[in-house]
């Protein structure tokens, strides 16, 4: 049976590099050396870089952003999709994102990953963002919808009472993969003992708490700087806040860079710190155990759901709760090297061949 699948272009124009476009290459791209579907992602006018790995059965080119066109980009490209659409008639159109309309193709089937549900549990940081509304537009007309996790699922189900049967749990994979020979020594640039936190950094992310339990701790600032990567722009807040807590702002660190350099930085840390209040999944979570880094991370939402008992847990509210975990890491080898060993165990159980395995059984089975 050829089944044709098609995933749309909404993320590709949306992220250069990021978890939900990577995700959507994962699974393409393994998805399309199967003998039964036939994979096209269309995406006529992107800037993602993943896609330059897809050659083949990607319709569309990379054209680079241009400040000030995103309005004028994003409306060709729904024009060229529904083109690209009336040509493949795939079976099934999987969303890549949250469209107030998808593309109309009669007789497809429709599929939607929800990711999380942050938008909808902390609606107040985004009080002009309609993507709570499209999600759940986009929720209502598909035929299946993919969750990341089972937390995330139950928040689906609580917050837009979609029904049980129409939803399947996919975990991730990881796409990093560490260097082993950046694991012996330091980043040349930090030769100071670090704990390490990925990611963006505002609002429900909890950066702010991390800088409070660490600046509670005089032994924590002796010892160890705290490395931020993926968002290398110190913000003013940020700089008053550091300044109010009486924290060296040489101990602070912001860097950028791509999987390589991460990988490095995972590889070489004390512990990685997830102190979030909530994620719809927590890739760093098996970014940092393919490292072989140990993981303090916030005890609510799908974190432990992910990481097992391959991290010591806190209360995110809770600063004195976190700072204890991370000392309980980094000032004890053997915790660490336990900790590291469970991680080398959990993150087995997530793969990108057995999310796309599974995407595949559903795609089957809509048809």
């Amino acid at each position: 049976m050829d089944i044709s699948i098609a995933y749309d272009h909404q993320i590709f124009c949306i992220q250069r590099y990021g978890g939900i476009s990577r995700y959507f290459v994962e699974i393409a791209s393994r998805l399309q050396k199967d003998a039964r579907f036939h994979v096209r992602i269309i995406a006529p006018l992107h800037f993602n870089a993943y896609l330059s790995n897809c050659s083949g059965y990607v319709i569309g080119r990379y054209v680079p952003p241009i400040p000030r066109t995103a309005g004028l980009r994003g409306v060709l490209n729904s024009r060229l999709a529904i083109l690209g659409f009336k040509a493949v008639k795939p079976d099934i159109i999987h969303e890549t994102y949250y469209g107030s309309d998808g593309c109309e193709c009669n007789g497809s089937k429709r599929v939607v990953t929800v990711h999380d549900m942050i938008h909808e549990k902390f609606s107040c940081f985004y009080p002009k963002d309609t993507t709570a509304q499209r999600k759940a537009l986009a929720v209502n007309r598909a035929d299946h919808v993919i969750c990341v996790s089972e937390n995330t699922r139950k928040d689906l189900i609580e917050l837009l009472e979609v029904p049980p049967e129409k939803i399947t749990v996919i975990y991730h994979g990881s796409s990093l993969v560490p260097d082993r020979r950046n694991e012996s020594s330091q980043p040349a640039k930090y030769p100071r003992p670090y704990i390490l936190f990925v990611g963006k950094r505002g609002h429900y992310k909890n950066f702010h708490g991390l800088l409070r339990a660490y600046s509670q701790s005089g032994r924590l600032q002796n010892d160890f700087n705290i490395v931020c990567f993926g968002d290398d722009q110190i913000t003013d807040e940020e700089k008053v806040l550091i300044h109010d807590l009486g924290i060296n702002e040489e101990c602070i660190c912001f860097v950028n860079g791509d999987d390589r350099r991460l990988a490095e930085y995972y590889c070489n840390a004390s512990a990685f710190v997830y102190p979030s209040f909530y994620e719809g999944f927590g890739i760093p979570l098996l970014e940092a155990m393919s490292c072989h880094c140990p993981i303090a991370c916030s005890s609510t939402s799908c974190f432990g759901e992910i990481a097992g008992e391959a991290a010591e847990f806190f209360d995110p509210a809770n600063i004195e709760s976190m700072e204890n975990a991370i000392q309980r890491i980094v000032y004890s080898s053997y915790r660490s090297k336990e900790l590291i060993r469970l991680g080398d165990e959990r993150v087995k159980l997530f793969s990108w061949d057995t999310a796309s395995a599974q995407m595949a059984d559903i795609y089957s089975a809509l048809l």
